[in-house]
């Protein structure tokens, strides 16, 4: 094979590749995978929100134990940096989680739905991420207004049942149901 073919069939080749890569978003199997991204972020969502509420009662067990113990708290030992319990990794994981992980979950899963063509899940993305919104400013407005603490462990409920909703709405979205015709 000479030089000349040899540089046409590279050129082909490369062409056939960008086109590929241009028209992907509109192939089946694109489709499928983003509906397949969205059906998974939006149990990783669903899943963190299980992680949140397990690690806050972990943290608030371990620091009632650590009181009943002998330990005090007060305004100078919660700020301390020495302050040392079983559980006290809960305060810091449901911190982190809540703060950055579950945001960045939600605004993946808010991009992914307009490539995955799931029925509403741009609408149900967008409910997803708006309950993470007020869930992070619930949390943070939490600790100036304790009353506000109730609409953050309500809005968890929310948040969870939204996120396992977008699941299984991205679950059945690719499933053809037979159709059975009368005689």
């Amino acid at each position: 094979m000479g030089r000349a073919a040899q540089s046409r069939g590279s050129k082909y080749a490369t062409k056939r590749l960008r086109r590929a890569i241009l028209l992907a978003p509109f192939s089946s199997k694109w489709g499928e995978t983003m509906r397949s991204a969205y059906r998974i972020l939006a149990i990783i969502i669903a899943i963190e929100v299980v992680i949140q509420a397990m690690m806050i009662v972990f943290a608030v067990a371990g620091l009632g134990h650590w009181v009943d113990g002998g330990g005090t708290l007060d305004k100078a030992a919660f700020e301390s940096e020495d302050l040392s319990f079983t559980g006290v990794a809960g305060f810091m994981v449901h911190g982190i989680n809540g703060m950055m992980i579950i945001p960045l979950l939600g605004l993946a899963l808010l991009v992914v739905s307009f490539f995955a063509k799931v029925p509403g899940g741009v609408k149900l993305a967008a409910i997803v991420l708006g309950s993470i919104v007020v869930q992070v400013f619930a949390g943070i407005l939490g600790h100036d207004a304790p009353y506000i603490g109730m609409i953050h462990g309500l809005n968890a409920f929310v948040l969870f049942s939204a996120a396992v909703y977008a699941a299984r709405t991205a679950r059945t979205a690719g499933v053809e149901t037979p159709t059975t015709v009368a005689a």
